[in-house]
């Protein structure tokens, strides 16, 4: 499994991959032997510990000084920029279901260095990722995702690869970053904004969910207020944010 998940990422248009919760190093290994140096971002300091000393010596003809890094830090508080400064790379990881929601949104912020960025994560989730407009599974995570990066779900993962075996199913994904991600004709902040208002009662209509930011009649009257949040495509909610943006000039 893990040799499928090292396997999701190109490496292309990069030269350093951004593991996070590494663990024992079952999936760090594969990754290194890419060719490609692995920075592995643990918070667990016993893991910590195996992974500086132990693993090194386990995997002598893999691991070395110029292909691998550990720092003992939370993915969410830690500034990437002191790791990669402005180069970019990817990253690769079988994620902590209880924060892989906002471990994506960290990648989507980051999303100017951050070209791919795949692994495993709760079923669920993964779904919610990749899911396309019309889908009971559409919502936040799918816009903010898919406005910057093509999502693809790869596989599921069953319960019984796992000792123990958990309660919950594992999906496998890949997000590739786009070419015209820059090109946004909206900023982020608005995008999330109007996105995060639109699916917070998902069962109304857009003139009841965006009511707060209190648009002019006639934008408020366009067809597209009419619908429900899962029935509006990503680019539909670019063209909205974009317009809201120029009205309202919020940033």
């Amino acid at each position: 499994m893990a040799i499928r998940i090292a396997d999701v990422l190109s490496y292309n248009g990069y030269d350093e991959v951004l593991e996070i919760g590494p663990g024992t190093g079952v999936l760090t290994k594969h990754v290194i032997r890419k060719g490609i140096k692995v920075t592995a971002l643990e918070l667990d300091s016993e893991s910590v510990v195996y992974l500086k000393h132990s693993f090194r010596l386990e995997h002598p003809k893999v691991v070395n000084e110029d292909n691998f890094a550990v720092i003992e830090a939370d993915f969410l508080k830690k500034d990437l920029n002191e790791i990669y400064g402005n180069k970019p790379f990817a990253i690769v990881g079988n994620f902590p279901y209880n924060i892989s929601t906002q471990i994506v949104f960290k990648a989507i912020e980051n999303r100017d260095q951050v070209i791919e960025f795949g692994g495993m994560f709760q079923k669920e989730v993964a779904e919610r990722v990749c899911a396309q407009h019309g889908s009971k599974t559409y919502g936040i995570l799918s816009v903010l995702s898919q406005a910057y990066y093509h999502a693809q779900y790869l596989f599921t993962v069953g319960r019984e690869v796992f000792n123990p075996p958990p309660k919950v199913q594992s999906g496998v994904l890949i997000l590739t970053r786009k070419d015209d991600y820059d090109r946004l004709p909206c900023s982020y902040s608005t995008l999330r904004r109007v996105v995060k208002l639109a699916f917070q009662q998902r069962r109304k209509t857009l003139r009841n969910t965006l009511k707060s930011l209190q648009l002019p009649d006639e934008i408020r009257e366009q067809e597209i207020f009419s619908l429900r949040p899962e029935q509006i495509s990503v680019q539909q909610f670019i063209e909205l944010a974009t317009k809201i943006e120029q009205l309202s000039n919020i940033k």
